[in-house]
């Protein structure tokens, strides 16, 4: 899938040329993750590739303690592997310093967690803008970048609400919008629709296939909803720490 350069988000952005980004901002070649287990080891990757294009959004399925969250984790670079590569828009993360991974985490990588955890006391707004103020970006531009993206997520008139007065569907999409704050290339997605009934859980799902679209991120989604999987572009089952290709889910 051919990547296309989105828009900036700020006018200020607007001045400069915009990075160019890796048509395959997730890639995985044969990565293994062991844990130590007495005397022996666990291993929760096993020779495990995966690479997601730009626009592209993958459903990752499978049992629990298949080994799901430990790819998630290595693909966030929360974790390092035993072995193998990880490239994230282009850049070997495989061989970073702590600092040099946290910077790339923070630049390209976007984290939807199962659970919000919204801080309790700041406005939807304000738990936008306090993650760019984080990176160093001017509160005006913070602001300015959070309010279109509420927008984005259809929260533009919920903009002054704090967490106990938005529903478990509002705060997931506020979820969603701090992610897309660092103007990632990789979104990565734990279990959105955990704790939401069907019909929010549909508007969830319908959401992030948009903006992996709009955003022309690379998307993956752990779900057990395997009803949502015709929204993704393709779909890959996790099982004993093993990987399957991805299958794509339209003809």
């Amino acid at each position: 899938m051919t990547s296309t350069t989105r828009s900036p988000l700020s006018p200020a952005a607007e001045q400069t040329p915009a990075p160019t980004r890796s048509s395959t901002p997730l890639s995985l070649d044969h990565v293994t993750l062991e844990y130590p287990d007495g005397e022996g080891t666990i291993k929760a990757m096993d020779d495990v590739s995966l690479r997601v294009s730009a626009g592209q959004m993958v459903a990752l399925v499978g049992p629990s303690g298949s080994g799901k969250s430990s790819l998630l984790a290595v693909a966030a670079t929360l974790v390092r592997p035993t072995s193998g590569t990880v490239i994230i828009d282009g850049q070997n993360a495989t061989g970073l310093k702590d600092r040099e991974l946290t910077t790339l985490r923070r630049d390209k990588v976007g984290i939807i967690f199962q659970q919000p955890n919204l801080l309790a006391s700041l406005t939807a707004l304000e738990q936008l803008v306090i993650s760019d103020h984080l990176r160093g970006k001017s509160l005006k531009t913070a602001r300015s970048k959070a309010a279109e993206l509420l927008d984005v997520v259809g929260l533009a008139s919920s903009a002054n609400k704090r967490p106990h007065q938005l529903s478990g569907g509002q705060r997931q999409r506020v979820n969603i919008a701090r992610a897309l704050m660092g103007d990632p290339t990789v979104l990565l997605v734990d279990e959105p629709t955990a704790a939401l009934d069907h019909e929010r859980s549909t508007a969830i799902v319908r959401l992030l296939r948009r903006v992996t679209d709009e955003f022309q991120v690379a998307t993956v989604m752990v779900t057990h909803d395997t009803e949502f999987v015709p929204l993704t572009d393709a779909v890959a089952t996790m099982r004993d720490g093993r990987l399957s290709a991805p299958v794509p889910t339209h003809s």
